[in-house]
């Protein structure tokens, strides 16, 4: 016993001068009474090479983990990582050029969640994922700064590639630095339609679940849970395609969907000028019920979209669109039928079209197909690997 306990001692003394806090995980012993062994990690900082997670290890992350352009930041099927729960300073960048290869399964999901043994909403940051693709914050080439890590993001290629995700929960995040900077479950900040994204879930955060801040990038099976802020929200320019949707609301919520057409506090300084303008198909929204208020989808500052299959559930508002004739065309979306609603099926919802845009046009100028919307089929492919 006592042998065992000194051998692990100097096992861990040599790990730990070993170790660089640059772009090397820490690795920790744990030395037990019964002179056995256990391996936990903890990550973060930095990292100018790749990090490739092993399964069936137990990961920490203790801070801000940042990969650099040019690595790969690899985690297997299975991987669980409890981050700290110390709120916005804990999270997960992809930085510009760099890459996440995150391929879980339906039977192992990849999960980031709180290490807190009673974890709440804000427990930590998120996962945030920052490209190369087009912004209209910005003209040409040049790039923005992210609200978390002020990395930059941002630019001109709409194919760029920043790896790929594939079942993945992340839950109680959404920590908040102030008033302005607040991280989402998963932000993608500039993200090209190069990157792979299926099958993503976002429970319980603090703030969005899922923010586009422009970019091209394409996700097929999203779940958001309980958010409390705006479950899935862009800006920016956003232009990629949202297909297979659930938001559910918890008792604390905003929007199910927030969408900009550009960001309200910088402006839209894209030459020539763009829009905000994804697809959405095959969307459910299940709200609270009618009598406590709230719209299910709001669309402002200019944004177009095109929503095609939605199922509305529980609200006094199902599409408030807001706007001017100004710098802030939303109802002009709606005449030139770049901002559009196909078979679409509202229950317990008082009013379905509030229009706010200084534009004058009829319910039937914006909506086809009511009553003919079902929504997403989420019983079918959330089996197994989400959480409600």
């Amino acid at each position: 016993m006592k042998r065992n306990f000194l051998l692990g001692l100097a096992i861990l003394a040599m790990l730990f001068s070993a170790c660089s806090t640059d772009d090397t995980a820490d690795v920790v012993l744990n030395v037990n009474n019964g002179g056995t062994t256990s391996t936990g990690t903890t990550i973060s900082g930095t990292y100018t090479s790749d990090l490739t997670l092993e399964s069936g290890t137990d990961y920490t992350l203790n801070g801000s983990l940042i990969m650099s352009a040019g690595t790969t930041l690899t985690i297997p099927a299975g991987t669980t990582i409890n981050a700290l729960a110390q709120g916005s300073d804990v999270y997960i960048a992809i930085a510009q050029g760099a890459k996440i290869n995150a391929m879980g399964t339906a039977a192992n999901p990849i999960v980031l969640t709180s290490n807190a043994s009673n974890p709440e909403a804000g427990d930590w940051g998120g996962l945030i994922i920052l490209g190369k693709a087009p912004i209209n914050s910005v003209a040409g080439s040049a790039t923005s700064t992210s609200e978390i890590a002020s990395l930059p993001y941002g630019g001109t290629d709409a194919n760029d590639d920043s790896g790929s995700i594939r079942y993945m929960r992340i839950e109680y995040s959404g920590g908040s630095a102030d008033g302005q900077s607040e991280n989402n479950g998963l932000s993608f900040y500039g993200v090209g339609n190069g990157t792979l994204v299926e099958y993503i879930q976002a429970f319980e955060g603090k703030d969005d679940g899922i923010e586009f801040f422009g970019g091209t990038v394409n996700v097929d099976y999203v779940s958001v849970v309980n958010a409390q802020d705006d479950s899935i929200d862009w800006t920016e320019g956003y232009t990629g395609t949202i297909t297979n949707a659930y938001v559910k609301h918890g008792a604390n919520h905003d929007k199910g969907i927030e969408a900009d057409g550009y960001n309200t506090d910088i402006g839209n300084n894209s030459n020539p000028m763009f829009w905000s303008k994804p697809t959405v198909n095959n969307l459910t929204i299940e709200g609270n019920g009618s009598t406590t208020g709230n719209e299910a989808i709001r669309l402002r500052a200019g944004t177009q979209g095109i929503f095609n299959n939605v199922s509305i559930q529980g609200f006094a508002e199902g599409f408030d669109l807001d706007g001017n004739q100004g710098d802030a065309p939303t109802g002009a979306g709606v005449l030139s039928n770049d901002l559009q609603v196909t078979d679409v099926t509202f229950t317990d919802v008082i009013e379905k079209m509030k229009n706010d845009t200084g534009n004058t046009f009829t319910e039937a100028d914006f909506i086809s197909g009511d009553g003919n919307g079902t929504g997403t089929d989420y019983a079918t492919w959330s089996a197994s690997w989400t959480v409600n």
